[in-house]
């Protein structure tokens, strides 16, 4: 059952181990500890306190969370997460080669660290994952130690999305009561292969990007339905007017085919568009995607070296989203919310960047720093002015999201950077500099910044560093266009 916040904050301890303990594989533990914690003032507070007691715990109690889970790969008996999880990366279609090269590599990362592979597999592929193992497999017990158990959190907050009700996503649903009420499906994964190429983009001195080709256009979809015709299948068990998720996931599927535009948000709005005439017992429909990117191999031309359009590589990086929200009304099916965006971007300033002047008293061990490293995890997300704008490229006035990420790095770059909450600022400036076409634009951002070891490496005049322990810091900011006014 999907909680709000607010009902999270009024469980019982014993509620909240059910309800959170399956986040950790075979750890209630995890959630005992984290209940004295409440109330929640924000979904974040939350995640913070289920991972502290994750890293406050003994190693002991460590390496216990780490040996509950399975083998990533094999067929071992699996708790119901952990089967969706590898299922949903493939891990379950193995050919015979394929498991008994897994079983080797898990035997062998086994035996290094006394503790099994983990890794968070939403999003990735076998391939992806056996990568991933062969790597980590030759790091030093500590580090993967550390890395293992940030991948434990990492599945936590998947996890988490499936118990936990966004509340603006919720308030969204409510049909206009005080209730909130939807269903759907997540997880629909669409491949779509030469889709219409994205071009006619207005072309910025920052970016080199200048289209796509869309020969793989693909999206992890989810989409939440609403419509008080379906109360009563909450309420009484009557199913009459229920559309199961597996014809809504078959549906978006077979709307992939029907799409003639180029962008994520407008197959978006169309698939939510058909729904609505389809089924009238649906008022309101919601679709978010990531969108899947992948990157074009370069082979042997005429010209040295050039970008086939046949063999592409799934990229593991940062990535497009989409959103919409379409609500039937007396007249007729309207867009009430949109949103384009770049999610998981991860940026890496050498030097360049400070953080002082900040408040110091008796709680406070930070150091000033005047020219250190950064490392930020961002995401952004962006609306128009007019919605026509995001679906339909043909008109000209569609903001990729590959361009706002070369700003983002440009704007790093050019930059020395007070602060990172100056640094998205300016990075939003730009953008709604360079696109008045855009509305809002809005910054979720976490500090990641590596913990410095050496200050001088013996030769050159390198530094060493490692990877940050949590908590971290994190920002929110949203800018529109009179952030503008006296430039």
């Amino acid at each position: 059952m999907a909680l709000t916040l607010q009902e999270v904050n009024e469980l019982t301890q014993e509620g909240f181990v059910d309800a959170f303990g399956p986040l950790f594989e075979h750890s209630p533990w995890v959630a005992e500890r984290a209940w004295s914690s409440r109330p929640f003032a924000t979904r974040q507070d939350l995640v913070s306190s289920l991972e502290r007691e994750v890293w406050r715990a003994s190693r002991e109690e460590q390496l216990a969370l780490l040996r509950a889970h399975p083998d990533l790969g094999t067929r071992v008996r699996m708790t119901d997460h952990s089967v969706n999880e590898q299922a949903g990366a493939g891990l379950n279609q193995l050919s015979p080669d394929e498991y008994e090269q897994f079983l080797q590599l898990n035997k062998q990362y086994t035996e290094a660290f006394q503790f099994p592979f983990i890794m968070a597999v939403k999003g990735q592929t076998k391939e992806t994952i056996r990568e991933a193992l062969s790597h980590r497999i030759h790091r030093e017990v500590q580090e993967e130690m550390g890395k293992a158990l940030q991948e434990v959190c990492k599945i936590g907050r998947f996890r988490l999305e499936a118990v936990l009700v966004d509340e603006a996503e919720g308030k969204a649903m409510k049909n206009g009561s005080e209730r909130i009420m939807y269903y759907g499906k997540g997880d629909v994964w669409v491949y779509r292969s030469y889709a219409k190429p994205l071009t006619n983009l207005t072309l910025i001195p920052e970016s080199g990007f200048v289209g796509r080709d869309n020969v793989l256009f693909g999206m992890n979809i989810k989409v939440a339905v609403s419509g008080e015709k379906f109360f009563t299948s909450f309420t009484e068990g009557d199913n009459t007017l229920v559309v199961a998720t597996d014809s809504m996931k078959n549906f978006i599927l077979r709307k992939a085919g029907e799409y003639e535009g180029a962008t994520a948000e407008g197959f978006l709005a169309f698939a939510s568009r058909k729904l609505l005439e389809t089924y009238p017992q649906m008022t309101g429909v919601k679709m978010t995607a990531d969108q899947v990117a992948f990157d074009p191999l370069p082979v042997p031309g005429a010209q040295g070296f050039e970008n086939g359009n046949l063999v592409y590589r799934y990229s593991q990086n940062e990535h497009p989203t989409a959103k919409v929200e379409l609500t039937r009304t007396e007249e007729g099916i309207a867009i009430q919310e949109h949103e384009g965006g770049m999610a998981d971007l991860k940026l890496i300033k050498v030097k360049g960047s400070s953080f002082a002047g900040f408040v110091r008293d008796e709680y406070t061990t930070l150091p000033e720093s005047y020219d250190r490293p950064l490392f930020i995890f961002l995401d952004i997300a962006w609306s128009y002015e007019e919605v026509e704008d995001a679906l339909d490229s043909d008109l000209g006035r569609y903001v990729a999201a590959e361009q706002i990420r070369d700003i983002a790095h440009t704007v790093f770059h050019e930059q020395h950077s007070p602060s990172i909450q100056n640094l998205i600022y300016r990075i939003g400036q730009r953008a709604l500099l360079r696109f008045p076409q855009l509305k809002e634009i809005r910054f979720e951002s976490n500090n990641r910044t590596w913990e410095t070891i050496l200050e001088h490496a013996t030769a050159g005049e390198g530094k060493v560093f490692t990877e940050p322990r949590p908590p971290y810091g994190f920002q929110g900011f949203s800018m529109t266009k009179q952030d503008l006014e006296g430039l």
